[in-house]
Order: C-alpha cells, then structure tokens, then sequence
C-alpha cells in the first residue's frame, strides 16, 4: 500500500540557496511563472544580498554551518512530460476507523465524469519525501507563533523514518524562505521557533504557489508535501484564485493543513470583497438561458452588462451539449469559489490531503498526530487519462461497495496546453 502523493514529472531544476534570509528578490518569478532557470550560485548570492536590505522585518533564518540544502551543484535542466495523474485517498469506516485491505478494482474513478481505468501503487511509503512547511506570520498569526514551537518530534513522526528534505516559508503581506531543504530537523525546529511577527497581511495564496514552485526544484525522486499553518481566508495577495488553482492542482503535491479563523479589521475586508455586488461568486452561466444575451439586473434595476464576448459565451454554452467539458467548466468554478471562502480546506481537497481547524497547541499536536497516522495508510491510486483536454479536470473517487465505508481524494487536476501533455506536470 502507498504512503503519500508522489510526483511522477521529470523536471530537474537546480536547488535554491537555502540560507538565504531573504529570497524575496526571486518571489515574482516563484509566485506568477514556471521555475527559473538554473543560476549559477554567485549570481544567487549577489541578487539576494543587492535586494535584502530594504526588508529588514523578515525572519532570522537558523543558525547552519554547512549549506541547508545539503546538496552537490545543481543539476542541468532536464524537461520531460508526464501523463500520469496519482490520486492518494483514504478509506474509512463509518466509525472513523482506517481501512487497509482494498485492491484497484474496489475503487471506481471519473475524470470528467469519463471512467478511468485505475493502479494501485505499491511500497511508494519508502520513497524519499520533500517536504515545505509553511507557517503564517502576519495577522492575526502572531498570536499563534509560540504555538508552532517546538514541533521537532511531532515532524519527525510525520516523516515516517524515510529519508527526507524539508524547508520553511513564512510568510505576511509577501513569503520568505526561512530555511532551505536540509534533512536535520533540528534546523527546521529552530527555524520554527523563532518566528518573528510580521505586518498586517496574510498572503496565503501567494505564499501556497512559492512553495509549490520550490517543490518543482527537488529532484523527481522525491515524493511532495506542503504542510500549511494558516488563517482559512487571503489578505493581500497578488495571485488570482484561477492562478492558484492552476499551481495547485498542476503538480502531485499533497497539502494538509491546519487553519484558524481570523479576527483582523483588514482580513474582514478582504474576504467581504468575494460577497460584494462588485465581486461576486463565480457563476457558470446567465441567469436567463446559457445563450441569452440578457443577462438581467443588478440590485439597482440596472441591466447587467456582460463581461464576456459573445463568442467565448457562445462557447461556453456549447460545452453544455459536451457533458465532461461542462463538468470540467463547472468544477473549475467550483474550485474557484472554495479557495475564496475557505483556503485552508480546499487546498487540501484539491490535494488529496486533510485540513483541520486550529484553536490551541493542544488541537495542533492532536492534528499533526492524525495526519502523521494517516499518511502511511493512504492509498496511492494511478492512472493515465484517456481524454487529457487542457483545463482543470474534475476527479471523483467513489467505492463499489460504499454501503458502510467512506473514501476521500482529491478533486482535481490541471492539463497544460503545452503539447497537449496531461497534468500535474512537475
């Protein structure tokens, strides 16, 4: 039985620098493109000593005396696609107990509602696993910063004894590496405890695509994780929910989470945004008929003026004759609309992996003992889609015999137009 999610890409990237206090001079290409391209150490060390100095509240990083990267030169880029999608899920009783004993063939899984032909992955729990905490520390987190102490033993469980690379990003208005890769938890654990308050901001969509995109960098071999400590809601980030979706699902990285409601002014305004006339939800369609060109009236009585030409919304209604583009339409709105209400729990439904509410350090241990327990139990199922059309793709796993068991996985995943190669790419 499988462990966790792994990634089957082939992109071999160079490692960042790992001590680097503060990487924010590569935050722009992290957060809104591919990984950047190989660069040669000095040129690393000279972008981010020329940039650090106007960002004198970032985090100290912890004390190494060899390079937390733990790693030989980068190696050459190497870009091959991949066109298998992996789904982790996990199976229980109806009392909440795990299951361990299924096969493939009692799993039954629609990619845009078209059936898959699914494998079960076997022994992938003693592949080598990379792994990115992330841990907010603007807002309303500086309240909760002496709760993510001393979590060295709590990690250690989480890692399962395999051999592994962890790194942390903390992050407020913009995120920061705090410690590169490095296989001593003890790093990690510092880096942890000495967290500093940030500003105001909370840019966890933001501080989500870094992580994923360092993850990109880490060789092939190693399975991902992101683990998020977190308020549920965004404050001021620059990357869009379409943008974030698309990093979060175009990779095989699992993300559990553990997230607290925030009480912050500036939080409450933000997310009161997504429910204002002037944003509000995503909608798959007009109200009066797909084809309509009257799309109705606003609260004042004053028509409602399209925000789509008339030939993307002619096409749109023509994936309603296309069952699983429709599907694939509505479930990528969906996806859209949970990110806006609750980051912490979609993110972790996109995944495969499990969120949980924070309140104290008493429920952060009992969380992070829960998903240590329940990541060598996941199963880790595979297949290659028959039908890769680029976009989101809607994933839904069911049992054939669900009469007293319940099963989660995740919802989705992204198909770069890129060659037509099917996501998650790496």
């Amino acid at each position: 039985m499988g462990r966790f999610l792994f990634d089957r890409g082939c992109n071999l990237r160079g490692v960042p620098s790992s001590n680097v206090s503060d990487p924010r001079s590569r935050y722009t290409d992290l957060v809104t493109s591919a990984p950047p391209p190989t660069m040669k150490p000095l040129a690393i060390l000279c972008s981010v000593a020329f940039l650090a100095a106007p960002f004198a509240h970032a985090q100290t990083p912890a004390p190494d005396t060899q390079s937390p990267s733990e790693t030989n030169p980068p190696p050459a880029s190497i870009t091959v696609s991949s066109s298998l999608v992996v789904v982790p899920a996990l199976v229980r009783t109806k009392s909440g107990e795990l299951v361990y004993t299924l096969k493939a063939d009692d799993f039954i899984l629609t990619d845009n509602g078209v059936v898959q032909k699914l494998r079960l992955e076997q022994d992938t729990g003693s592949e080598p696993l990379a792994m990115v905490i992330i841990a907010q520390t603007g807002g309303d987190a500086a309240a909760h910063l002496d709760q993510y102490q001393h979590l060295g033993p709590m990690l250690d469980n989480m890692l399962g004894g395999v051999d592994h690379r962890v790194a942390v990003v903390g992050f407020d208005s913009t995120p920061i590496l705090l410690h590169g890769f490095t296989s001593n938890l003890d790093y990690i654990s510092h880096s942890l405890d000495i967290l500093d308050p940030g500003d105001n901001h909370a840019a966890v969509l933001d501080a989500i695509v870094y992580a994923v995109n360092l993850l990109r960098q880490e060789p092939t071999t190693y399975r991902r994780a992101i683990l998020l400590l977190s308020q549920t809601t965004d404050n001021g980030s620059h990357t869009t929910e379409l943008e974030a979706l698309h990093a979060i699902s175009d990779t095989n990285t699992v993300m559990y989470s553990v997230g607290f409601h925030t009480t912050g002014t500036e939080s409450k305004k933000e997310a009161a945004k997504f429910g204002s006339p002037l944003t509000p939800p995503l909608d798959p369609g007009p109200q009066h008929g797909c084809f309509s060109r009257d799309l109705g009236t606003d609260a004042d009585g004053n028509p409602i003026k399209p925000t789509e030409s008339k030939g993307s919304q002619d096409l749109n209604c023509v994936e309603e004759l296309l069952p699983p583009l429709r599907l694939a339409h509505i479930a990528e709105i969906a996806a859209r609309n949970a990110l806006r209400k609750n980051i912490s729990e979609s993110v972790a439904h996109l995944t495969g992996g499990e969120s949980f509410n924070f309140k104290n350090v008493k429920t952060l241990d009992r969380d992070l003992f829960t998903i240590a327990n329940h990541i060598p139990n996941r199963y880790v199922l595979s297949f290659h889609p028959q039908s890769p059309t680029p976009g989101f793709h809607s994933i839904v796993l069911k049992l054939r015999d669900a009469s007293h068991l319940s099963v989660e996985a995740r919802d989705g995943y992204w198909v770069n137009t890129d060659a037509g190669s099917s996501a998650p790419q790496h």
